[in-house]
């Protein structure tokens, strides 16, 4: 592929780390989407970028880059 091939395709996508596994997302990924696409949880659901807590009313407005972080926590009821 040509640079000018792979700085299209660097374009297209980002590379992110969830949950310390690095992923390749299309360019343009909010937190919300990348959330449905992991976890049917309807609830339970926590999640951060960069260190930083994001509540789930701002998760559509979250986009994602390059290299960002992001953590997710699930909780679960045990006994």
């Amino acid at each position: 592929m040509s640079a000018a091939g792979e700085a299209v395709r660097d374009a297209r996508s980002v590379s992110v780390s969830v949950n310390g596994e690095a992923r390749a997302l299309p360019a343009g990924t909010d937190l919300g989407a990348l959330l449905a696409t992991l976890t049917q949880a309807a609830s339970g659901v926590a999640a951060a970028v960069n260190e930083s807590v994001v509540p789930r009313g701002r998760w559509a407005a979250t986009t994602l880059g390059e290299g960002d972080r992001v953590e997710i926590l699930i909780a679960v009821q045990g006994g």
